[in-house]
């Protein structure tokens, strides 16, 4: 799991039968602090509506996707499980 923020939306007209009425979003990793990690955006299935500028978690494990959606037919990798609403770090 890592955080990211979401940077926009992708539109497909074309999806996987087991993807329709999914959201897919366009992530960028962050650290605790907001800064994006490098220039890597991925592809994220957003299922708890997510939107542009959220801070969110994003799982990247097949295993718990399948777990989540309940089924392995679409084939996803990345999902949004959480947005964030604060993040505080004690040290």
């Amino acid at each position: 799991m890592f955080l990211a923020k979401v940077k926009g939306n992708i539109i497909s007209t074309q999806k996987n039968k087991y993807l329709l009425g999914h959201k897919l979003l366009l992530t960028q990793p962050v650290d605790f602090k907001g800064n994006y990690l490098g220039n890597k955006d991925i592809i994220a299935l957003d299922i708890i509506d997510a939107g542009i500028g959220d801070t969110v978690i994003v799982c990247q494990e097949g295993d718990a996707i399948q777990q989540i959606l309940g089924h392995n037919k679409a084939p996803v990798n990345t999902m949004i499980i959480g947005v964030v609403d604060n993040i505080e770090i004690n040290e």
